[in-house]
């Protein structure tokens, strides 16, 4: 599936008042980076170019030039069953990813079967230097370790990031506001505390306070710990 071909296709497949939808919500991206391919045309073509030999060619070409081909390999990964071949794919992709959409679009089905041996890389990862990296460790935080496998450290090894960068940081409020809907009593303590950045502290609690998951008392309290900014 030589990279080319698969441009070709992507063109054919755009949608030119998407793609000017697409390029005001990705300002890191540039808009001519933008073919405009939406967003379930892409999931489908995923499903159908993984049946394919030749995938390889294309996940293995790195960088992509096109904002379309990096969400494209995003979800071709999300789709990969095995999770040694997976992890692989992943740890070759995240230094690429230049854009939260793509970073968050990144969802392997595999990791809810394998959150123990999934834990080292996330360690590793948000330890990284490059911003898409620690928000993708951040999410699969979010996304795998907030129920039955929650963990207090995890949203304490959370507090230990800091940083100037939006992204990480608004995914290290929505991780604490979506910890708070799902366990509101043991994650309360770290909004008590301000164990976050002032920014991030508030912005958590404005997430929290958006969620139908809590109560309004509980959203009358957060809202009492909101933390002046300079």
């Amino acid at each position: 599936m030589p990279t080319p071909a698969v441009i070709e296709q992507l063109f054919r497949l755009q949608d030119t008042t998407y793609r000017d939808f697409q390029a005001k919500l990705l300002p890191t991206v540039a808009a001519d980076d933008i073919i405009g391919v939406r967003t379930p045309t892409l999931r489908s073509l995923a499903k159908q170019y993984g049946k394919d030999d030749r995938v390889e060619d294309f996940i293995s070409s790195l960088p992509h030039h096109y904002f379309d081909e990096n969400q494209l390999h995003a979800f071709i990964i999300s789709e990969t069953k095995d999770f040694d071949t997976c992890i692989a794919q992943v740890e070759q992709f995240l230094p690429y990813i230049d854009n939260w959409a793509t970073c968050d679009q990144l969802s392997p089905r595999t990791f809810k079967k394998h959150r123990q041996e999934l834990l080292p890389y996330i360690n590793r990862w948000i330890t990284s230097k490059h911003t898409y990296t620690v928000r993708f460790a951040i999410r699969m935080l979010m996304q795998h370790f907030l129920e039955d496998a929650f963990n207090l450290s995890y949203a304490e090894k959370i507090t230990t990031v800091r940083s100037d960068e939006y992204y990480i940081n608004m995914m290290i409020a929505w991780y604490f506001a979506t910890a708070l809907a799902k366990q509101y009593d043991a994650i309360l303590p770290f909004i008590q505390k301000k164990c976050l950045a002032p920014w991030t502290h508030n912005k958590a609690i404005q997430k929290a306070c958006e969620s139908y998951r809590i109560t309004d008392s509980q959203k009358a309290y957060l809202r009492t710990l909101k933390t002046k900014t300079k």
